[in-house]
């Protein structure tokens, strides 16, 4: 996180979002590896643009899924994604 400002999560440039018609599943392309995405995970990544923060990316989800534990799930899952290098 730079600047000091809200993180908004991008993908990094080496890692692309593609979805497997064959697998019906959305994949992580890294440089050595593919991660198998499950459920609802391709969505929130999908919504890692740089331009949205983490809490406009929660409210978003929360809109879509009313009921949903959004808010706790999502930025953790965005912190896992990040730990691993994947999200800038």
């Amino acid at each position: 996180m730079s600047g000091g400002g809200p993180w908004r999560p991008a993908l990094r440039r080496s890692v692309m979002l593609r979805h497997d018609p064959v697998r019906d599943a959305d994949l992580l392309l890294l440089p050595e590896r593919v991660v198998v995405l499950h459920g609802s995970a391709g969505s929130v990544v999908r919504l890692c643009d740089g331009e949205r923060d983490v809490d406009a990316i929660v409210a978003e989800l929360a809109a879509l899924h009313p009921g949903a534990p959004v808010a706790e799930e999502v930025p953790a899952f965005l912190g896992r994604l990040r730990a691993e290098g994947w999200l800038t």
